[in-house]
């Protein structure tokens, strides 16, 4: 079942789609789901694939379109990313899912906009949450450690060089007193999103601060791949659909669908 363009704030671009397991039987997990495109492109209509997988495999899914450059800088993504995930929470229950097991999933920059979310308290404060409502987060192939910014397109998104560290999820690492529990994948040989610098290192930070980390590298997919393997038709190039619903249903326990959407 799918619920189409549900406004999340006044803009045209804070809209998502919500897809619901084919069943009934108890409350359900929630996955809030962001999509990459540095920052400056991208469509939730394009990541219905990720939907439907998620929802088959028993997660209410909701894919959320957020505003883009040269509309907004950071931290303006950020902000509606928030509010995405604050609808999360607050409608979860209207969803007939449970608003204690609400996961944030990303890939590439929505990877980057979930780590910070989780990471740094200041979003969802701001929209009247915390990270301690979420249950954890995937974040699939992001840009976590990414200063000095060599990519013109992106050096324009982060006002580069007047560029913060405080944009940086790694640098985030200790600011929660309690951390969320996390999937990073990430594949081996992604030449756009270089694992050695961004997803071992948080991995490793994170878990020298105690937090539960699964770090999966990939060896048969790049880095769009990565997330097009939650499709069926190629989920045999890497097990990322099996592989974070099992961390999902390993934190949160998942009940699987009894019937797939059509």
């Amino acid at each position: 079942m799918v619920t189409r363009n549900i406004p999340y704030g006044p803009s045209p671009r804070q809209m998502m789609d919500i897809y619901r397991p084919a069943r009934t039987g108890g409350p359900m997990p929630v996955v809030v789901f962001f999509y990459g495109g540095a920052w400056q492109d991208g469509e939730r209509r394009d990541y219905r694939f990720v939907a439907t997988s998620l929802a088959r495999a028993g997660v209410v899914t909701a894919v959320a379109d957020y505003r883009l450059y040269p509309e907004v800088r950071y931290p303006d993504f950020l902000q509606d990313c928030a509010l995405a995930v604050g609808y999360g929470l607050e409608h979860a229950r209207e969803l007939g899912a449970d608003p204690r097991r609400v996961f944030l999933y990303g890939h590439s920059a929505g990877a980057y906009n979930v780590a910070m979310l989780a990471l740094d308290p200041r979003w969802l404060r701001a929209v009247g949450h915390s990270p301690d409502e979420l249950a954890g987060w995937v974040g699939l192939a992001g840009p976590y450690n990414f200063l000095p910014i060599e990519d013109p397109e992106v050096q324009r998104v982060f006002d580069w060089p007047a560029t913060s560290p405080d944009t940086q999820p790694i640098n985030h690492v200790g600011d929660l007193t309690h951390p969320l529990p996390v999937f990073l994948g990430a594949a081996v040989h992604d030449k756009l999103v270089y694992p050695q610098q961004n997803s071992i290192p948080l991995a490793d930070r994170m878990k020298a601060r105690g937090t539960e980390v699964r770090y999966q590298a990939y060896e048969h997919v790049n880095h769009a791949l990565l997330v097009g393997a939650l499709s069926w038709p190629l989920t045999p190039f890497a097990a990322v659909l099996d592989d974070t619903t099992a961390f999902m249903r390993a934190v949160a326990p998942i009940k699987p669908a009894v019937a797939a959407l059509p």
